[in-house]
């Protein structure tokens, strides 16, 4: 039986950052139905990627296919088309109330009024204390809060992939847990694709269908995220267990 053909094509991706080349012929595929995590040091070029993906930041070179299609330039393309990016620091909209930020995230479809409940109903099935808030101004909102509203706005937009960047960021480890209690909820009920970049390796190992390691802009290893979970090279120098 043929392999099945990927929803993502990462090919030859190089991108720069002024004279940075900040990517250097990066290849990854992913699965539909996988949460592919992408682990690596500050500044080997993790959230470039999600960027370039999502249309937010150009390629010099290399090439991205989603659903076997050439992904379409421009970050508002690429959400219509289906792919939705949750960037790091949240980024939600502090002076809207929770509910115009959800909205927000639909604006993309078009979609108003009671066409939006269904959406509405699953994000509060989701992240039930976003209901409880619903007419709060997003900036009042808890750190743990606002990561639930961020990724609830990239939801409403009905993505087929979500792209993850740092969402645990800033929260103590007990809404950690629960955050990716969510994703992992989410990827399995709603068989949501996933692409996660996460600095807590743990996690994002331990999360993960398959994982990729960048460093310095370039992919080094990859393979399945049990598998990468128990090298004892990456438990080293990204888990913090000495070989010793």
């Amino acid at each position: 039986m043929p392999e099945k053909a990927p929803l993502l094509e990462v090919r030859s991706l190089d991108v720069f950052y002024g004279g940075i080349h900040a990517l250097r012929s990066v290849d990854i595929r992913v699965a539909e139905g996988e949460i592919v995590s992408i682990i690596g040091a500050n500044g080997a070029g993790k959230s470039t990627l999600l960027k370039t993906i999502a249309g937010a930041k150009d390629k010099a070179a290399g090439s991205i296919e989603y659903r076997g299609q050439p992904l379409p330039s421009g970050a508002a393309r690429v959400v219509r088309s289906g792919i939705s990016l949750v960037p790091e620091g949240r980024r939600i909209f502090p002076n809207l109330t929770v509910r115009e930020n959800l909205l927000v995230g639909a604006y993309p479809r078009r979609a108003t009024g009671a066409a939006l409940k269904p959406d509405f109903d699953e994000v509060f099935s989701l992240f039930p204390r976003l209901k409880e808030r619903l007419n709060q101004p997003g900036g009042t909102l808890s750190g743990g809060e606002q990561q639930m509203l961020a990724i609830g706005r990239a939801l409403m937009a009905h993505p087929k992939l979500l792209l993850l960047d740092e969402p645990s960021l800033g929260l103590a480890p007990i809404l950690v847990d629960d955050l990716f209690d969510r994703i992992k909820r989410v990827n399995a009920e709603a068989g949501l694709t996933i692409i996660l970049v996460e600095q807590n390796a743990f996690v994002a190992l331990e999360i993960a269908t398959r994982a990729y390691v960048l460093e310095t802009g370039e992919i080094r290893r990859e393979g399945r995220g049990a598998d990468l979970l128990g090298d004892p090279v990456i438990q080293e120098s990204y888990l913090g267990v000495s070989r010793t």
